[in-house]
């Protein structure tokens, strides 16, 4: 199947590793030109360069999401000449319950994982409706739909996320603009891993036996891999999604409970 990526421009946010690099390589693999960025040059260059190597278009460009938003859109735009896609990804709060979480807390974290996915799209509709295509995917958590267990401030910031992504889906589908959500379960990352060491630590138990019990949990008797998750991003981003908007995508082995 031709995703009818070829020639479409991707600005992948958080994509030094985990399921922004995945998502970046998968789109690359697919024809579509990339713009990576994060805080850590060497493994951006580092992908970037395997990407190139591969016969994709990708580049790299090292940078504070929360205090260089702007900037990174200016340097994408610069370097491809427009965003048809914007993958919307974002780091994780520290691990907590909600009892534990101080009034001042919640701003750092809402200016990390929030405000940059609604300015950076903010920033890229204008081009994505004059050119009547675009793609708004951000990816979120499966916490929107069954809370995750000493994850409050993801739980609470990523719903934020979802209620803004289904209006906003509402308001561009017109336009041939499409908005959607992709939401991880249990993906082995390293996100992943320190989650377990941390709820390791709250329980009393080691790194191996909650990993353990997590895989249990799961109806797939595994956590997922980056290179599934990525080729999911990859078709919400594509000419065959168009159809496809406002949603909130599963990628959990069947974790979550939910009908």
């Amino acid at each position: 199947m031709d995703l009818g990526l070829k020639g479409k421009r991707a600005l992948v946010l958080s994509s030094s590793r985990g399921l922004g690099k995945a998502s970046a390589e998968s789109l690359a693999a697919e024809g579509a030109e990339v713009f990576m960025t994060a805080r850590s040059a060497d493994k951006l260059e580092e992908t970037v360069k395997a990407i190139n190597a591969k016969g994709g278009k990708a580049h790299a460009y090292a940078a504070d999401l929360t205090k260089d938003t702007d900037k990174i859109y200016e340097a994408a735009v610069a370097a491809m000449g427009g965003v048809d896609i914007l993958i919307a990804n974002t780091g994780g709060p520290p691990a907590r319950v909600a009892a534990e979480v101080e009034p001042g807390d919640w701003t750092p974290q809402f200016e990390a994982m929030v405000k940059p996915v609604f300015r950076l799209a903010q920033l890229a509709l204008p081009g994505m409706r004059e050119r009547g295509w675009g793609r708004i995917v951000t990816i979120a958590s499966s916490g929107v739909i069954q809370p995750i267990p000493n994850l409050a401030m993801s739980n609470a910031l990523r719903s934020a996320i979802v209620g803004w992504a289904k209006t906003l889906a509402s308001e561009v589908a017109k336009d041939g603009i499409t908005v959607n959500l992709v939401l991880p379960g249990r993906i082995e990352t390293d996100r992943t891993k320190e989650l377990d060491e941390a709820n390791a630590k709250r329980s009393g138990k080691s790194p191996e036996e909650v990993a353990a019990a997590s895989r249990a949990s799961i109806p797939a008797d595994r956590y997922g891999t980056t290179e599934e998750f990525g080729d999911v991003v990859c078709f919400m981003a594509s000419d065959r999604a168009s159809y496809m908007t406002g949603g909130l995508i599963r990628v959990d082995g069947g974790s979550i409970r939910s009908v």
